[in-house]
């Protein structure tokens, strides 16, 4: 299964150098083992998508992180809205589905690239914002709108990154769906 799954999450991005995502996962809150098993279940997911129907890999984006997955992209209608939430509920590990899956009736013919552009900017201004670590963050922008996946390491941080995401121009609207680092309770 995974050697199906493979070209398309390398065409997503989803699948680097092993190496790179080796050093990224070690700085990552979820750590190696949390990025692996989240690999494992965007893989699963994916598979469940290709074994019922190809267009939904092609339209619909998921992001995995902690086993909660963020599903986004521009479905043709209702029904093949829910078969994507349905398919991957149907993952084993998955334990939340965070459903911004929007209709192609409501994608503007611009949207793409500022899209891509609105994503671009946001990555770097975080990633060079000192009071921000980046690299536990997910950045999609669908339609205008900027969805958040990841873990704060505090309320001040995500503060940052969601007034870094407003001020970009052609943002409509941010969506958090971002958890706090719970405190390590002293001893």
């Amino acid at each position: 299964m995974f050697l199906m799954a493979a070209p398309i999450l390398s065409g997503c991005g989803v699948v680097a150098g092993v190496g790179a995502a080796t050093g990224i996962a070690a700085y990552q809150e979820r750590g190696i083992e949390g990025a692996a098993n989240d690999l494992k279940i965007q893989i699963r997911i994916v598979d469940n998508w290709l074994d019922k129907d190809d267009a939904i890999v092609r339209k619909i984006g998921l992001e995995v992180y902690n086993a909660r997955v963020l599903l986004t992209g521009y479905a043709a209608d209702e029904k093949m809205r829910a078969e994507a939430v349905r398919l991957t509920w149907q993952a084993q590990g998955v334990k939340e589905v965070l459903n911004e899956i929007q209709l192609d009736t409501d994608k503007k013919e611009t949207s793409l690239a500022r899209d891509s552009w609105i994503t671009t900017q946001l990555k770097s201004k975080i990633t060079f914002d000192r009071d921000i670590y980046a690299v536990n963050y997910f950045i999609e922008t669908v339609n205008g709108i900027v969805y958040l996946l990841g873990i704060a390491q505090n309320q001040h941080e995500l503060d940052l990154v969601t007034a870094h995401a407003r001020g970009l121009k052609y943002v409509r609207r941010v969506i958090s769906h971002v958890k706090i680092k719970k405190p390590i309770p002293k001893a």
